[in-house]
């Protein structure tokens, strides 16, 4: 058997439940997942692990059920009256950089 030595962090419950649920989705440990990190950050002497699962495309408002619309919209109308709003030229980009649209 390998000589190993244990890691332990605390981190926020939630944080942590959402990670696996991502790790698990990726077929990858916790365990496995920070032996990658650590060997990476050994390898590059930095920190440049980038894994993610891949950005879904855009759905057009064609493919949606009502109540799915009804919720993008709610979510749209919550975000420009917190003030989050974008100009047409940062949409374009943001669709072509993510969607490739």
């Amino acid at each position: 058997m390998a000589n190993t030595s244990a890691v332990y962090a605390r981190i926020d419950s939630d944080l942590k439940e959402n990670a696996e649920c991502i790790l698990h989705q990726l077929g990858i440990t916790p365990s496995s997942a920070i032996q990658m990190l650590y060997s990476q950050i050994v390898l590059t002497k930095s920190f440049p692990l980038d894994l993610h699962l891949s950005y879904r495309q855009p759905t057009a408002i064609g493919g949606m059920n009502r109540k799915e619309l009804d919720a993008e919209l709610s979510k749209g109308y919550e975000s420009a009256m917190a003030g989050r709003t974008y100009c047409a030229d940062d949409v374009d980009k943001i669709m072509k950089d993510e969607f490739n649209v």
